[in-house]
């Protein structure tokens, strides 16, 4: 108990910021040296080439309007770098200078001429993909971005949709700035720079190379009344990658010249790669920073307290319900993940942050996430999950047109896997005759039978009495105690019960309908006293029930159990399991598979072995729902020759 009380306590860090920003360029060009900014070897070799270093030395401007003349007379790829590098040291001097308008000039000369090296037709033949200085030119292009953005945003002159013109010395830009995702032009409050950031926490970072500037989109809190606020955290930020296409100048000219660019903001979620200048471009992503910058938040971690969940379910029901760290998307299938016992949402962060970092995941998936009072009864949160998921579903989708909806993924950890398994059962009148002798056929039939507050009954036989929701069809578990845990033994109850306040709504509902109705209810326990540790008790009546109860046509079961290599080392105890679940209990025979996995129960989900048979979970998933559509495709399309008109031959579209 006491090792379970510190590990449900921790709140660990999830980032931490930077004393100097990630860059790549800052060993290359001495941006942190006491004689720096500095420009590289080569670009010293470049300019003594072209009998340009001792007019850099004397004036830069003039240098730099030398090799604008000699670049536009006879294009050459080691000059435009050259001069790609040379402005944005001046950006760095003039910056630190405070020269801002001065900065900003540099940067953009930089910026479009790194465009130019990186994409003009003309230099197609001379361009070596295999050089370092290739790279050194995305390096170029992104940090040139980066810096002018930061100093944008310092000003606060970033809002997508707009049209913006900067003023400097040298010439004046025009940049407009789009949107590439799902969100509204006004949606972010404001943005922050992955690379002020380390991760603390989480156990992998993941990224993509290539051009754009990453950025952390933070959320604007919302205005209206619109009823899907609900669903997403107060504070949220998205991941973001910004990129800027240099248009051409009219009447000719080379990109270095431009004086108008576009400004984007990508989704890295639905888009990892973008057509620029004709060429199919990777982005620069990071996916982990964001969520990182977001679990880190005073915000979030109000809503997880996981001892407070455990310990008193009344204050935290008015937290309970489905949250979704991405915008909703009626194109991809949910995964929903739930918590068990003594946690949150946040026990998921690493598997979900590895599984999105799989392309062919993200692009069919959206992940969400089930918050609920983890003291109560594991049979009243699956009432409820059941109620929010009806909810949800009318809210985003009332005429359920979302195909995707209806091949909703559970992955349920621990007690969170019998919340997720009974959305899937029908329940008959197997559990009310837990409770009750009277013989009842239907719901309606046992509502009529009790005597009380309408409300009352109501809830209490929506408990006892309900459907399988047909739009689950596949359910992962996860260290699931399906026969109950021999961790709620006698002591672990008697502490449960000196400890959890039980949520007051229903032990008052339970309480009042036993009061009123002594001859229908045989075990009243059950109504007025469990909390989650009685309701995983080995003897608890709810286990053989649940093992015999239909479950929905087509639902498909997966099961992935802890087994210690050396239980007795790590626990003190023998029996094969994962030291709080045994085999025997987490063990059942109608699932498509198992996989053993040797680690504690409290981070079996969180292993790699685990994430990585998720995963292959989910692409099953997906190869079944193609091959339906395909099955329908065929039959769609059927085409009866003329000359055996018995014979029907189906064609494929």
């Amino acid at each position: 108990m006491v090792m379970l009380f510190h590990s449900g306590c921790a709140t660990p860090s999830y980032l931490a910021s930077r004393k100097i920003r990630d860059n790549p360029l800052t060993q290359t060009l001495h941006l942190v040296g006491r004689k720096g900014p500095e420009v590289s070897e080569r670009t010293w070799h470049t300019l003594r080439r072209f009998d340009l270093e001792d007019q850099y030395l004397r004036n830069s401007s003039v240098c730099f309007a030398h090799i604008r003349k000699r670049v536009t007379e006879n294009p050459e790829a080691e000059l435009i770098y050259a001069l790609s590098e040379l402005a944005y040291v001046e950006g760095k001097k003039a910056e630190k200078a405070g020269r801002v308008s001065d900065a900003l000039n540099q940067y953009g000369i930089a910026l479009t001429n790194s465009y130019d090296y990186l994409f003009s037709d003309d230099l197609g033949n001379t361009r070596n993909f295999y050089d370092p200085q290739f790279r050194g030119a995305c390096d170029l292009y992104n940090e040139s971005l980066e810096d002018t953005l930061r100093l944008l945003c310092s000003e606060n002159q970033i809002q997508p949709g707009q049209t913006y013109t900067i003023k400097t010395e040298d010439r004046e830009f025009v940049v407009r700035t789009e949107m590439r995702g799902q969100w509204k032009t006004d949606e972010f409050d404001h943005y922050e720079f992955v690379s002020d950031y380390d991760i603390q926490t989480l156990r992998n970072q993941h990224t993509t190379y290539g051009l754009g500037v990453p950025l952390i989109a933070v959320r604007r809190p919302p205005e209206d009344n619109d009823p899907r606020e609900k669903y997403y955290p107060k504070g949220l930020s998205y991941s973001v990658s910004a990129l800027m296409r240099c248009v051409k100048p009219r009447g000719g000219g080379r990109a270095g010249e431009s004086r108008v660019c576009v400004l984007e903001f990508f989704d890295p979620l639905r888009a990892n790669q973008i057509q620029l200048a004709e060429q199919w471009v990777p982005l620069e992503t990071d996916l982990t920073t964001p969520l990182a910058y977001f679990l880190d938040s005073p915000d979030f971690r109000k809503r997880n307290e996981a001892t407070e969940g455990l310990l008193n379910p009344n204050e935290s029901a008015n937290r309970r319900g489905l949250y979704m760290l991405e915008p909703y998307d009626p194109e991809r299938i949910p995964v929903l993940m739930v918590h068990g016992l003594w946690s949150s949402p946040m026990t998921w962060m690493d598997m979900f942050n590895d599984l999105r970092s799989f392309p062919e995941i993200r692009e069919r998936y959206q992940f969400w996430f089930y918050l609920y009072p983890s003291g109560q009864p594991f049979w009243l949160s699956a009432t409820q999950l059941r109620t929010d998921l009806t909810a949800m579903r009318k809210v985003f989708d009332e005429n359920r047109r979302d195909q995707p909806l209806d091949e909703m993924v559970l992955v349920g950890h621990s007690m969170g896997g019998l919340v997720s398994r009974m959305q899937t059962i029908d329940s008959g009148d197997e559990f009310w005759k837990i409770v009750s002798n009277e013989p009842v056929r239907s719901a309606d039939e046992a509502i009529a039978k009790l005597k009380g507050d309408d409300d009352d009954r109501f809830k209490l036989v929506s408990t006892l009495f309900f459907r399988p929701n047909t739009s689950v069809k596949r359910v992962i578990t996860i260290g699931t105690p399906h026969r109950g845990s021999e961790f709620a033994n006698d002591y672990t109850r008697w502490l449960a019960r000196k400890f959890i306040k039980l949520p007051k709504m229903a032990i008052r509902t339970g309480s009042r309908l036993a009061e009123l109705n002594p001859s229908v209810f045989k075990d009243t326990e059950l109504l007025t006293v469990a909390n989650a540790i009685d309701s995983l008790a080995p003897e608890s009546p709810i286990f053989p029930v649940m093992m015999r109860a239909k479950h929905a046509p087509g639902v498909k079961y997966h099961n992935i159990i802890g087994v210690l290599e050396n239980p007795t080392l790590i626990t003190g105890r023998t029996e094969k399991g994962d030291g709080v679940v045994e085999y025997a209990s987490a063990h059942m025979e109608d699932t498509e598979s198992e996989l053993i996995v040797d680690a504690p129960h409290t981070s079996v989900h969180m292993t790699p072995k685990a994430v990585f048979e998720v995963r292959r979970i989910l692409l099953e998933h997906l190869q079944e729902i193609d091959g339906k559509d395909r099955v329908a495709q065929l039959e769609s399309v059927e085409v009866v020759d003329a000359n055996a008109p018995s014979l029907p031959l189906v064609m494929e579209r």
